[in-house]
């Protein structure tokens, strides 16, 4: 048995003809219009930007700069979305022939949105327009300064809003256009909406950028991002920017080009510039018209994005061993700390321990902290964090991500009071992820042709997740895969069919799962294309197998093969004849107990494995002790020393004989007759000792000073009421059993007392 790592829900629909009728209606899509329109998206279903309130305003005084030669700055943000935002909006304004430049704020030095120093520099450098994209809307401060300062801000941006919008020239943005119907656009579909009215027709030559920027914003890809970005996928398929080809070529992206091409290769190689040093140079790479620059700036960050990952990996590594499980928000600090990187880093940590992650770099020159947070799905970090305002110097975000600063001073209040919310507003299940199937399969149906079906669906992202599936069945191998053995590939057959899962960094299970037992295994299904051989496969999100398992290790050394239940599960008891020795194998584990044969049963404790060391002498004990136990997993690492099974017993004939032989020669001396016997009937000496011993059992002979007598008043017998000839039977018994059976067998026997203390157990709560 193994527990998932998620709560799985279920799709409630079953009225759907097919899986993809399933699937659109799980989404809520009903209609056939609204079928048509969600797997065949066009343009004509995008709202015209005239709608958006603000754009006219803005458009006329860009307009008006164009005429008067006025210099207009782009302010953009050091992410993805605000990287391709910057340039889309760049390449718009000089196809239009403004004078125009951007700026990128340090991450590091001036922090996300609009800043005072560089609005002052703007003014002193002759900028009299300033328009932010994906930023804006919060700077209200800043807004004031533009103003003093004679310079014109138009705000085109997506983020939430404060209750009171800041002072500008024009503001663009959905929320605050009431006719406008679409509120969910990425800051650089807001962008391409004020390009699309600046430049007075739809300019798909731009919609690359928006695909990349949407798709790393993790916005709701339904609606209008959903055809902006079907239709940026295609335009990266067959992008003639020169930029965008070489990173495609760093990030090994070739053919037709996905949302996990974007989400996977190109988003996170344009984030990490902006993570480690000044994302000018990403805006760089996607406006540079020189093949030679482009390649260049493509290979550093390249290096970039390498340095990136060994920076997180260093971070998470160090942040495992300060965790605290007893803590229901993890926070955690270190002054050397890359700020950059902390909001990755984070999300590592909520995925291995389900916790909200608040990771910060302590500024030891003032005390303070700073650093971005990451949250499980149930626990709203944006809300919550926002009653505790007061314990923050800055803090924003949504509901899933934010970042903050504050006093360290005030690290316990805040660590204080987030757990107190937590713990008042979820149950402990609340804290698992949670994972959405659509659907059980079986093994028979996932075809390529059912792949090509769910991706009319795609692009996937956020409010249109990609299909998850279930699929129940015994896998027909089990093993770990990668370099570091990190990762997990089971496979399935049938008659006809043959599906390989993949789980990244599910390596650990593998000693986990029994070949023998079925499993449950959830996951998205995909195509895999090697060496021109098309197979389906599963990348698998979570595992679970709802029997009991049996681990065969018969016959293997046991001091390895027991660490990784012992890590993964709780209740441990090891059974075996030598409780030093069972000890010594476990390092003497505080978390295990041990046991011989002839415990107690009242005083054994339940437990989820149940390791059998040593076959016992009699089979009632074993049963005895699983159906107290009631394991969860069994596993056998016992041997077999001077079997009984392969030592023939002797024959009925043979022991008439021998006790003619002793009737004859009585009294006999065994030091001078048993070289004899074995000589003459070519016999083992452990063959007669046993015979002997079967007879002084039945009383049929005495033994004295090594001189063997005839009982001359013996009550006859059969041999079977020899306790040694019953001993021998049942140890050949056992070893049949539990030995030298097949795995199917033992696993038969295990399963018929497993069973039964499972039916036991229901017998006694239903009685109850």
């Amino acid at each position: 048995m193994l527990e998932s790592k998620a709560n799985w829900t279920f799709s409630n629909e079953e009225n759907a003809s097919s899986i993809i009728e399933r699937l659109l209606y799980d989404r809520g899509i009903r209609t056939e219009e609204a079928k048509e329109q969600f797997l065949h998206p066009k343009i004509d279903y995008i709202q015209s930007p005239v709608d958006l309130a603000g754009v006219e305003i803005a458009k006329q005084r860009i307009l008006t700069a164009m005429e008067q030669e006025e210099k207009v700055m782009v302010y953009g943000d050091y992410d993805a979305d605000g990287v391709t935002s910057t340039a889309l909006l760049m390449t718009a304004l000089t196809e239009l022939g403004a004078r125009c430049d951007y700026y990128i704020p340090n991450r590091f030095d001036e922090g996300y949105g609009l800043n005072e120093t560089a609005i002052r520099n703007f003014a002193q450098a002759g900028y009299s327009v300033v328009v932010t994209v994906d930023n804006g809307i919060a700077n209200i401060a800043e807004a004031e300064i533009a103003k003093e300062v004679g310079i014109d801000l138009i705000i085109t941006d997506h983020h939430e809003m404060q209750t009171t919008l800041p002072d500008a020239y024009a503001i663009i943005h959905p929320k605050v256009s009431d006719f406008y119907h679409f509120k969910e656009l990425a800051g650089v579909g807001v962008a391409f909406q004020f390009a699309h009215y600046l430049l007075e027709y739809f300019p798909t030559h731009l919609l690359e950028f928006v695909a990349i920027g949407t798709i790393a914003d993790l916005v709701p890809l339904h609606e209008e991002n959903r055809i902006l970005t079907f239709f940026g996928l295609q335009a990266l398929t067959n992008t003639l920017n020169i930029g965008i080809e070489a990173l495609k070529n760093k990030a090994s992206i070739s053919g037709e080009v996905t949302e996990k091409d974007v989400g996977f290769g190109l988003a996170p190689r344009i984030n990490a510039v902006g993570r480690l040093q000044n994302a000018t140079l990403a805006v760089e790479l996607l406006l540079t018209e020189e093949e030679e620059v482009a390649v260049e700036i493509a290979e550093e960050i390249e290096s970039l994005n390498n340095e990136r990952k060994q920076i997180v990996e260093k971070i998470v590594q160090e942040a495992e061993q300060r965790v605290q499980l007893d803590k229901d928000v993890i926070i955690l600090h270190d002054e050397t700390w890359h700020e950059g990187v902390l909001g990755i880093a984070a999300s590592r940590l909520v995925r291995s321990y389900n916790r909200p992650v608040i990771m910060l770099r302590h500024k030891l020159e003032t005390n303070e902290l700073k650093g971005s947070a990451r949250s499980i799905p149930a626990f709203n970090l944006f809300e919550n964090g926002r009653h505790i305002h007061h314990l923050f110097t800055t803090f924003g975000g949504h509901s899933q991500a934010a970042g903050m600063s504050f006093p360290l001073e005030n690290l316990q209040a805040i660590q204080t009071a987030l757990n107190a919310q937590i713990n008042e507003q979820l149950t402990e299940d609340d804290f698992k992820e949670q994972i959405h199937i659509s659907q059980e399969l079986p093994l028979e149906q996932m075809t390529e042709k059912l792949v090509e079906n769910i991706n009319q669906l795609s692009p996937f992202g956020m409010n249109n997740k990609e299909p998850v599936f279930l699929l129940k069945a015994k896998p027909a191998q089990v093993r770990q895969i990668g370099q570091s053995q990190r990762h997990l590939k089971v496979q399935f057959k049938d008659e006809s069919s043959s599906v390989d899962a993949i789980g990244f960094g599910f390596g650990t299970y593998a000693p986990l799962l029994s070949e023998h037992t079925e499993m449950s295994l959830v996951g998205t299904l995909e195509i895999n294309e090697w060496n021109g051989n098309k197979t389906v496969q599963i990348m698998m999100q979570d595992i679970a197998v709802d029997n009991w398992q049996l681990f065969d290790y018969r016959d293997r050394q046991q001091t390895k093969i027991f660490k990784p239940y012992l890590t993964h599960y709780k209740q441990h008891v090891f059974l075996g004849d030598d409780i030093h020795q069972m000890k010594k194998i476990t390092n003497n584990d505080e978390d295990v107990t041990y046991i011989t044969y002839d415990v107690d049963g009242r005083h054994i404790a339940r437990a989820d494995v149940l390791y059998v060391c040593d076959m016992p002498d009699d089979m009632s004990e074993l049963k005895s002790i699983v159906q107290t136990i009631n394991p969860r997993n069994i596993h056998i690492s016992y041997e077999v020393t001077n079997s009984a099974y392969f030592q023939r017993i002797p024959t009925r004939e043979e022991f008439k004989w021998l006790y003619g032989y002793a009737l004859k020669y009585s009294p006999l001396p065994l030091k001078v007759d048993l070289p004899k016997i074995i000589q003459m009937k070519k016999w083992t000496r452990e063959k007669i000792i046993f015979m002997l011993k079967v007879f002084l059992d039945l009383q049929f002979i005495t033994i004295s000073d090594d001189m063997l007598h005839i009982s001359r008043d013996t009550v006859k017998q059969p041999l079977t009421a020899s306790v040694t000839y019953q001993r021998q039977l049942e140890k050949r018994n056992i070893e049949q059993t539990l030995y030298y059976a097949t795995y199917e067998e033992i696993k038969e026997w295990f399963d018929k007392n497993v069973t039964a203390s499972e039916a036991n157990e229901e017998e006694i709560i239903h009685g109850l």
